[in-house]
């Protein structure tokens, strides 16, 4: 049967029209630049993973990852912006531990990170470093034990902040160690180390990629190393654990979305991330600042996640801290 011709164009406009979602839908994440949302100040190690990442993730995918600074409210902003973003795969979380401490340090969040965001990949995983002023007269985990259980009280431990890594991790070490460090709050890693390097405080538990250059400078004197296993970044220091067996404690960085982002887009980055963690120059920045690649599946990610927010949960209550 011949078709007229007008209904010929009519048929064809139709089908067309139902054509092209179809293309639309089948177009290859991403299409659009992507957001790396950052909840500190660009600069620092969570900003430098993220740039990293963000620059790999370019190169391989062919669209810009922009990272985006959103500091304040100890990354609650940054987590929050992320949450309410649309879960498409164009606004992602640079992750750290401070989201894990977040969820018992603040009562009344608007998102809760565990429900909310989805775990995509994990980036890396660095301890921090237990040192002390030079004129604190003790070398050693042990020495330091016994020199606070025989003078109370005489010991400042500085901290970057309430709720700060280098607190929460100082109060671990309290609570296993059975020491009574006072806590001192600085606005910051910078003014922290410089409490330490004065002798205001005697004590700080500093994040390695932080603490490296003082301790090559010798303007602080290392003890131990806070990770299960030593850091090939200071490979003659021993860890806590050798003297207070157990004790564990590690800032790790990882890629987040918001709940509801598309699985196929999850496992792209995944796989992009995890290939990104095995490139050699990669391996060797992350390497420099003394941390260590933290590949695995998205479901791997959100179980460290969730065993992080568990553990310092227990930390956060037992030491009573508060969010300031």
């Amino acid at each position: 049967m011949k078709v007229p011709r007008r209904r010929f164009l009519q048929l064809a406009a139709g089908a067309t029209a139902l054509a092209a979602p179809c293309i639309a839908w089948a177009q290859p994440y991403p299409t659009r630049p992507v957001r790396i949302i950052v909840g500190y100040p660009a600069g620092g190690p969570t900003d430098l993973a993220a740039r990293l990442i963000g620059q790999w993730l370019s190169e391989r995918l062919g669209q810009p990852f922009i990272v985006e600074n959103r500091p304040g409210a100890a990354t609650n902003i940054a987590t929050e912006a992320v949450v309410r973003a649309p879960a498409d795969g164009y606004t992602l979380l640079l992750l750290d531990t401070a989201a894990a401490f977040n969820a018992t340090l603040y009562d009344k969040l608007n998102f809760n990170l565990l429900r909310d965001i989805a775990p995509v990949a994990g980036i890396v995983r660095a301890p921090a470093v237990l040192e002390v002023n030079p004129l604190v007269p003790a070398t050693t985990v042990p020495e330091l034990i016994a020199y606070a259980k025989a003078n109370p009280g005489k010991l400042n431990m500085a901290s970057s902040g309430i709720g700060a890594p280098s607190q929460v991790f100082g109060e671990l070490f309290k609570m296993m160690a059975g020491v009574n460090l006072m806590n001192v709050p600085y606005r910051g890693a910078s003014p922290a180390v410089a409490g330490l390097l004065a002798g205001e405080v005697q004590v700080y538990f500093d994040p390695i990629p932080n603490s490296i250059g003082y301790i090559g400078a010798g303007q602080v004197r290392p003890l131990a190393i806070t990770s299960a296993t030593r850091s090939k970044a200071l490979p003659e220091l021993p860890t806590v654990s050798e003297f207070v067996p157990g004790y564990e404690a590690t800032i790790w960085w990882g890629v987040g979305a918001p709940k509801a982002t598309p699985i196929e887009t999850i496992d792209k980055l995944n796989k992009e991330i995890n290939e990104a963690l095995d490139n050699p120059k990669i391996k060797a920045r992350f390497a420099g600042l003394g941390g260590v690649a933290l590949p695995g599946s998205p479901v791997e990610f959100g179980k460290l996640i969730a065993e992080e927010t568990e553990k310092w949960a227990k930390v956060i209550r037992a030491a009573n801290i508060k969010a300031a």
